[in-house]
């Protein structure tokens, strides 16, 4: 199927969404891992209660649970090095940091879709990289929250790539009511090692506050359920390389939040600014070339 200018629009959407969840990782005020704990089985609650009512058959086969489930880890570790970037940096150098999607998803696509590798993506790619060489720089304080984005991107590129073959064998809610029971389990099994290794007072914080229950909620529902289902049916139609093109939009929305919501806090040196025009540029010179490199391919058939 052919993606629409709806469907654009849409991705656009939810990319703002998604800019908002950084800003609400700092809002909330338990630990990173339990945010995710939280908000995996707010998650899966809701949506298992919403395919109950809708009457959908659970049953997906074995293998295909399995598979499931397992991108449902992957996720929690991108969640848990997410929050946790923008805990020991800021919300928008954890912003920056994930811009870095696009890079890994062009290595990681032609790898799972067993297609060629296309240059042009690479050279956007590594044009994100030359951004991201701008911000540590200038943001070299940051270092540490930059590489846990940066790994949190690699992640998100990975399980990106897998919903789109998802996708074409199940329905966008079903694949996100495992994942996110996944993701729980994934989080669940990860508690004991983050008490003895990670936690300051090697205990858990598992009672929010009543501010803490309206993010966590808002997290769980809006940038989770209906953000993270729709991304997954958009992907029918949308690569995963276009939409973690277009999710490097994130930071600039995300920013923007970020400095009128804390202020003093998010403002950073001029070069984390350029770097991050840098790697946002890439957005834009995308669809050019994209269409001028379907339209020589498609000359080169014509030829044969």
């Amino acid at each position: 199927m052919t993606a629409t200018t709806k469907d654009y629009v849409t991705l656009h959407f939810i990319v703002w969404i998604w800019g908002f969840t950084a800003i609400l990782g700092l809002l909330i005020s338990i630990p990173s891992v339990e945010i995710v704990w939280y908000r995996t089985m707010l998650a899966f609650m809701a949506l298992g209660v919403m395919l109950h009512f809708r009457r959908h058959n659970f049953q997906l086969g074995y293998k295909e649970v399995l598979k499931i489930l397992g991108t449902g880890f992957i996720i929690a570790a991108h969640w848990i090095l997410f929050f946790a970037a923008a805990r020991v940096s800021t919300a928008s150098v954890c912003l920056a940091g994930m811009a870095t999607c696009s890079l890994w998803t062009s290595f990681v696509e032609p790898w799972v879709n067993k297609r060629k590798i296309k240059i042009f993506e690479v050279v956007l790619g590594l044009v994100v990289i030359v951004g991201l060489y701008i911000i540590f720089r200038f943001q070299f304080n940051h270092a540490l929250g930059l590489l846990m984005a940066v790994v949190s991107a690699m992640l998100s590129a990975l399980f990106s790539v897998i919903n789109g073959q998802l996708t074409k064998k199940h329905g966008p809610y079903m694949i996100t009511f495992y994942e996110m029971l996944g993701a729980f389990l994934g989080t669940s099994l990860f508690f004991p090692v983050y008490m003895t290794h990670f936690a300051s007072d090697g205990q858990l914080h598992l009672v929010p506050t009543a501010m803490d229950w309206l993010y966590l909620s808002i997290l769980a529902l809006i940038c989770t359920v209906y953000a993270f289902s729709v991304s997954v049916e958009l992907m029918k139609r949308i690569s995963a390389f276009v939409v973690n093109l277009t999710v490097n939009l994130e930071p600039v929305y995300g920013i923007i939040l970020a400095v009128l919501i804390f202020g003093e806090k998010e403002k950073m040196e001029p070069g984390f600014y350029w770097g991050t025009l840098i790697i946002l540029a890439s957005v834009l010179v995308y669809p050019v070339i994209n269409k001028r490199y379907k339209r020589k391919a498609l000359e080169v058939d014509n030829l044969r």
